[in-house]
């Protein structure tokens, strides 16, 4: 028996997390939504996936998957044994035990924090709330927005926190790609907004992962997710840094990078990229900077990552422009260039905040004529700040269409790529990711950008 459970036997939902019976509500079925849904499925409880997008719902009750993680076999047998469906009516909520919410929490374009979904959502489940259900905020946010932002909206009609309904936060922790750790095998931070709501949340969590990681309170499990990533972007800024500083002197920075992973204690490996990509790295720091202003801080380390983080794609650019210009004396503006990798991260389809984005900009703005080759994105879907890429088809690989191009530019490391083939007829490779070294292909057509 899950231990918190047992604490609460006496509660109603205690019992019901206990017996399985209770309802889970999933809001948003994204990269975050859709694989804890699934993970909540799969724990046996019956489990209802909210969003507004009706192609979602339509997919999703038919048993077809969008999202890497979750296998289409799985997310079927889910649908056909009615531990799973997915619905845009929010009125639901109602009938839901649990509500856990899972949507985007942006930056405005002054990199300050958008908490429109967060509140938006928050105010839907408030016109549905009844006594005696567990929400729980798993969207990444700065400390304090659970009881400083949602619990307010969720008590405007005469319900309170702690007493008629449960207040609780888990940051999400997902990792699309990663063959090694999936929803149920990461552990799990959470916390409640008082004790019951602390139990509560640790029983349902407990019920649906391997193992729950306690913190006193909501504020804590925020620092939480913004310090994991805070860590990985200023230590990614820092290799990038390096890259531009060694390799103006000569110095290979991943031959250094691989030489320091081998002491045993002391160091841990970042690699350098294009820029960042992803919807946490790129934007989770900054909320953190926007909240340290209300009480008079700077987040200088934070600040400065990046600005290295963010220059990065304008420094693959003038390395491209270099080498058209040493090896085939040919200027952006009359260039054909193929960017290698639509997606953040290799392996994966996920294209949020991708750098590739940025590269496509400067190249269209110098006159390049610019292609993208991605298997697992076939087309460019509809994004919030990129709609003029919208509709347009990775091309085939073949001899003659890599031939075609001026330069290869790797923005991507995608095991599914011919690498190979790309060594035998590019006329250049600007490699930003070092593939080409890792699969024995370092000829003299390729420049490590």
């Amino acid at each position: 028996m899950n231990e918190h459970v047992k604490q609460f036997e006496d509660h109603a939902l205690g019992e019901k997390l206990q017996q399985k019976s209770a309802i889970v509500g999933v809001i948003g079925l994204g990269y975050v939504g859709l694989p804890l849904a699934i993970a909540c499925a799969r724990g046996d409880f019956a489990t209802i996936g909210f969003d507004v997008d009706p192609g979602k719902i339509r997919d999703l009750n038919s048993g077809r998957s969008y999202i890497d993680a979750v296998p289409a076999v799985e997310l079927g047998s889910h649908v056909e044994a009615k531990r799973f469906r997915a619905t845009a009516d929010f009125a639901e909520l109602v009938d839901c035990d649990v509500i856990v919410i899972c949507v985007p929490t942006p930056l405005t374009r002054y990199r300050e924090p958008d908490l429109h979904y967060v509140t938006t959502t928050a105010e839907t489940i408030a016109r549905h709330l009844r006594q005696g259900q567990l929400v729980v905020l798993e969207s990444t946010t700065f400390p304090g927005t659970t009881e400083e932002v949602v619990k307010p909206i969720l008590e405007q009609d005469g319900l309170t926190s702690g007493s008629d309904f449960f207040l609780g936060f888990s940051p999400e922790r997902e990792d699309p790609g990663n063959a090694t750790y999936r929803t149920v095998t990461i552990p799990k931070v959470v916390a409640g907004d008082g004790p019951v709501a602390s139990n509560l949340v640790q029983a349902f969590y407990g019920s649906v992962v391997e193992r729950v990681v306690a913190v006193s309170s909501p504020s804590v499990a925020e620092a939480v997710k913004i310090t994991e990533n805070v860590f990985r972007a200023v230590n990614i800024a820092l290799v990038n840094e390096l890259k531009v500083i060694y390799d103006n002197m000569g110095i290979d920075v991943w031959e250094v990078i691989d030489a320091a992973s081998t002491k045993p204690f002391g160091f841990m490996p970042f690699y350098p990229g294009p820029g960042l990509g992803g919807h946490c790295i790129p934007i989770d720091p900054f909320y953190l900077t926007w909240k340290a202003r209300e009480y008079g801080l700077s987040t200088r380390f934070i600040e400065l990552a990046g600005e290295i983080n963010v220059s990065m794609p304008k420094y693959v650019i003038s390395k491209l422009e270099n080498a058209l210009d040493s090896t085939q004396k040919t200027s952006l503006g009359s260039a054909r260039v193929l960017i290698l990798g639509l997606a953040y991260k290799k392996n994966v389809s996920d294209i949020r905040e991708s750098p590739s984005f940025k590269l496509m900009d400067l190249l269209e703005n110098r006159g390049t004529h610019v292609d993208y080759h991605d298997p697992h994105a076939q087309v460019i879907p509809p994004t919030r700040e990129h709609s003029k890429f919208q509709g347009r088809h990775s091309v085939e690989l073949t001899p003659e269409s890599i031939a075609g191009y001026h330069a290869i530019l790797i923005a991507t490391d995608h095991e599914a790529v011919d690498y190979r083939l790309i060594s035998e007829h590019a006329k250049l490779v600007v490699d930003t990711r070092n593939v080409m070294e890792k699969q024995g292909l370092a000829t003299s057509n390729v420049i490590k950008s």
